[in-house]
């Protein structure tokens, strides 16, 4: 059955919007977890490793959860469910009563995320090819942090005229109900998003090609050297940077300025490819000593580079994994991929989280080389490109 391009981008936008109102929601509670975790008595080490087992448990789950989407064939409902949890842990925030709980809540958001994305990522994936993947999940991923710089700016909002934590935690509920219902219209009218992609010769094989996990290696650097926005939070609230009200302001910031960066890398590597992401490396790698060395102003402009880097993450990373495998195992390697990524992402921010403890210079000197070590695997992965 042949599909028009306009289909195919009408159920991007669809589920662009149901990632803009579940971002207003988690990323409204990730611009202030860190302080709100200071507050509850945590220390840097514990944030940094609450921030990194969250994104370990989680990354790990989608190597589970694209698997059973691939084999059972459910991805709506596997999406459905992940979404679900995604979504409700964040006002459950507002009741937590010392930095345990607070933590598992945090884990358990982290956990919905991963049961929903293997299987969301395999249906925007056939959308995609249609309108370019760099383009289709750019144009999601914009969308999606739209609501991740409007969800900090209700926060603000929020502390600015009640003055707490926890209202702002529990302010979420409504865009997180919201995000669902639209969730199940996307699936009454696109039951199988599988058709939205032309069908394409099957190419067999045992594994993935050798250029997927190159890449997953370099993608892997990356994710080390990233630090996690709560651990940049409890830095500017320790050192008294800015207010309390200002935090989540610099989140939106980031979150908008990752929007801009998911549309232009998302057209970059339509054109040129790989080269894109060794572009955004290198841009990134400097928002470590921007942010944790600077004043208010450099650590502003260390905050605008954290989100490039994050807009390339969430965006062409993602589009690069759909061209590699056959569309058949594309939850699957988008499980695999997600697990490589986050087992990386939790060692890296752990490890970040003692460094802050010992020797912030140190923190600073590792983010930047793990980063700036991704270029020559990508260039590597960039030869094996078929």
């Amino acid at each position: 059955m042949e599909i028009s391009k306009k289909s195919s981008i009408k159920f991007v936008i669809l589920l662009g919007l149901v990632s803009l109102l579940a971002d207003v929601t988690y990323e409204g509670a990730r611009s202030i977890t860190g302080p709100f975790l200071a507050i509850l008595g945590a220390s840097a080490t514990v944030v940094g490793i609450v921030a990194g087992l969250g994104e370990l448990i989680g990354y790990s789950l989608r190597l589970v959860s694209g698997y059973i989407a691939d084999k059972t064939g459910k991805y709506w409902t596997i999406t459905i469910l992940g979404y679900f949890l995604n979504l409700v842990a964040v006002p459950f925030l507002a009741l937590a009563g010392n930095w345990q709980i607070a933590a598992i809540l945090i884990v358990t958001e982290r956990i919905g995320k991963a049961i929903r994305t293997p299987a969301r990522d395999a249906m925007l994936s056939h959308a995609t090819k249609q309108m370019g993947a760099g383009w289709g999940f750019g144009l999601h991923e914009a969308m999606d942090q739209i609501g991740a710089m409007l969800g900090p700016i209700i926060v603000s909002l929020v502390l600015f005229f009640k003055g707490g934590y926890r209202h702002g935690f529990f302010i979420l509920f409504i865009p997180a109900i919201l995000a669902i219902t639209v969730l199940f219209l996307a699936k009454f009218l696109y039951p199988r998003p599988q058709d939205l992609e032309v069908n394409v010769p099957k190419i067999e094989t045992k594994g993935f090609p050798r250029v997927f996990w190159i890449y997953l290696a370099a993608v892997a650097l990356i994710a080390a050297g990233y630090a996690d926005f709560p651990l940049i939070a409890y830095h500017f609230k320790k050192i008294s940077l800015s207010s309390d009200t200002i935090i989540p302001i610099f989140y939106a910031v980031a979150m908008g300025v990752d929007a801009i960066a998911a549309l232009l890398f998302g057209r970059l590597f339509d054109k040129i490819g790989m080269s894109s992401l060794i572009f955004a490396a290198v841009i990134s790698s400097f928002f470590a000593p921007l942010a944790f060395l600077g004043n208010f102003q450099f650590a502003f402009l260390g905050v605008i580079l954290w989100g490039i880097g994050m807009g390339a993450q969430e965006s062409i990373m993602r589009a690069a994994v759909g061209g590699m495998v056959n569309r058949d195992k594309r939850a699957t390697a988008y499980g695999v991929f997600n697990t490589g990524y986050g087992i990386a992402w939790f060692l890296g921010s752990a490890l970040m989280g003692i460094l802050y403890d010992i020797s912030i210079p140190a923190l600073v000197i590792f983010s930047a080389a793990a980063q700036l070590a991704s270029i020559p695997l990508f260039l590597l992965a960039r030869k094996n490109e078929k």
